[in-house]
């Protein structure tokens, strides 16, 4: 198999996990606008199934090995900081702004965490801002005005709220990336989430657990539940680790631009999302500022 064929199949799997977010997200919109449950025990029931499922498939992978990141105190510590600050924050912010807004401008908002993760590089690390991080910066900027204004300074087109809580998904995603990083170097990225979302899934139990206020049980919140945790979750980071071994993370981070057009697609055929011209400019701006930030910032030793 020839490199080109390589690239294209690690492209391909990279653009369906990214597909499989997309239709998570709007299931999730379903879920939080649709279902009356509490927020906090979905994600219980979310984190704990999730991280079970991903532990057993480490298990038969990996045998024993899956226990041997506790055998370091600082992996142990930044795997709980990913936990709370990465998984636990995003999945409840994510969920917020989908649950007080829509789940294509909450997706919109969560792309913006490359940008995030620049912006922290520039004011923790004091570095120098690149001029492509400039007009990264600026072209996002446009677009979000356009996606959540429809051109007009005086309308917003989702509540502030859900604006709000769209933005801290965004930041929550950048360490979500960011966190994990020390560990995956070196222990298996799905046993490294799926104890970050064992220990989620317990921490959210202490919230709210499971058997605690649990809302009326029917066929289509089970479905949809599991369609979160095995579509959103497992088979979507499993493809996107399997894309890996054809193409560079450059190459597959920016195909992550499908799942905010596969949100909007599903939101306008199952939601009747009302969407102008002007937001669609607004989303594609997004989109294009991400990819600029990435593509402007590769490595040219990067393979």
């Amino acid at each position: 198999m020839n490199s080109q064929t390589n690239y294209s199949k690690g492209i391909f799997w990279a653009a369906f996990a990214s597909t499989m977010w997309g239709i998570s997200g709007t299931i999730l919109q379903y879920i939080s606008q649709t279902q009356n449950i509490p927020a906090t025990w979905f994600l219980s029931v979310r984190t704990l199934g999730a991280g079970i499922i991903l532990l057993v498939i480490g298990l038969f992978r990996e045998g024993t090995h899956i226990f041997d990141l506790f055998k370091s105190w600082r992996l142990v510590g930044w795997l709980v900081a990913y936990s709370l600050l990465g998984l636990m924050a995003n999945l409840f912010t994510f969920y917020m702004s989908i649950k007080t807004g829509n789940a294509a401008v909450a997706t919109i908002l969560q792309y913006l965490s490359p940008l995030f993760i620049v912006l922290g590089a520039l004011v923790f690390k004091k570095q120098i801002p690149l001029r492509s991080d400039l007009i990264a910066f600026g072209v996002a900027l446009v677009g979000v005005f356009l996606a959540i204004t429809r051109g007009n300074i005086h309308t917003l087109s989702v509540p502030v709220a859900s604006l709000i809580w769209g933005a801290l998904s965004g930041v929550t995603a950048a360490c979500y990336v960011v966190l994990p990083r020390p560990i995956v170097e070196k222990h298996s990225p799905i046993v490294v989430l799926g104890w970050g979302m064992l220990i989620s899934g317990v921490l959210f139990n202490l919230w709210h657990p499971i058997w605690v206020d649990t809302p009326p049980i029917n066929g289509r919140l089970v479905i949809a539940i599991l369609s979160v945790i095995l579509i959103g979750t497992v088979l979507a980071f499993s493809t996107l680790l399997y894309s890996l071994n054809f193409a560079p993370s450059s190459a597959i981070s920016i195909v992550d631009a499908v799942q905010p057009v596969v949100t909007f697609i599903l939101s306008i055929i199952f939601f009747h999302l009302q969407i102008s011209l002007v937001e669609v400019i607004g989303s594609v701006l997004v989109i294009v500022a991400v990819y600029l930030l990435q593509a402007l910032r590769k490595r040219p030793t990067d393979d």
